[in-house]
């Protein structure tokens, strides 16, 4: 029942006009900085504040559709987060970050198609999100399209040149690829 409240309240304030803006001006030091930063505790505590930044929304009823939907995520109650992911993005479809946590929820779930889908969402809305650009290469990697994979990687490296993980993923997709996985 309180889902259903917080939807309806949601669907009200989105008709009269909140939307996200991922383009917070906060976003773009921190950014600058990820491109700078090789200490791993300054990476880290950088990339937590962009997380933080992404789970804003100008609409509190939002932010915690987000929050119960991961809630749901985490306890592997999948059904109802994915419900309450729709829901929220059907009200908020400019919320990057709802289309990737529903994104990630896909992956979870082994829908891949649905998964890229999702994740094209969230780029689409802000370019630079380095978990949707990472999410995408962990779908290539499972699909075994490691040439897709390789550009998903490199694209996140771009923006994030210092990320372990990329580095490391990037490296066994370029594994994949010298033994002859495509």
């Amino acid at each position: 029942m309180r889902v259903q409240v917080l939807l309806a309240a949601s669907t009200l304030l989105w008709a009269t006009g909140a939307m996200a803006d991922h383009t917070d001006s906060r976003l773009n030091p921190l950014f600058a900085r990820l491109l700078m930063e090789q200490d791993l505790p300054t990476i880290r505590e950088t990339e937590n504040q962009i997380w933080e930044i992404w789970y804003e929304h100008p609409n509190a009823d939002a932010e915690r559709l987000l929050q119960l939907g991961i809630q749901r995520m985490n306890y592997n109650r999948f059904g109802e987060a994915m419900l309450i992911f729709s829901q929220l993005l059907e009200s908020f479809p400019a919320f990057a970050e709802g289309w990737n946590k529903r994104a990630t929820l896909h992956y979870l779930l082994g829908n891949f198609d649905e998964s890229v889908a999702d994740i094209e969402r969230t780029l689409a809305l802000e370019p630079r999100h380095f978990g949707a650009l990472s999410g995408l290469g962990l779908v290539y990697m499972q699909r075994e399209q490691m040439l897709k994979a390789k550009q998903a990687f490199e694209s996140l490296i771009e923006v994030h040149p210092n990320s372990p993980n990329a580095k490391r993923n990037l490296e066994a997709v370029n594994n994949s690829l010298r033994f002859g996985v495509i």
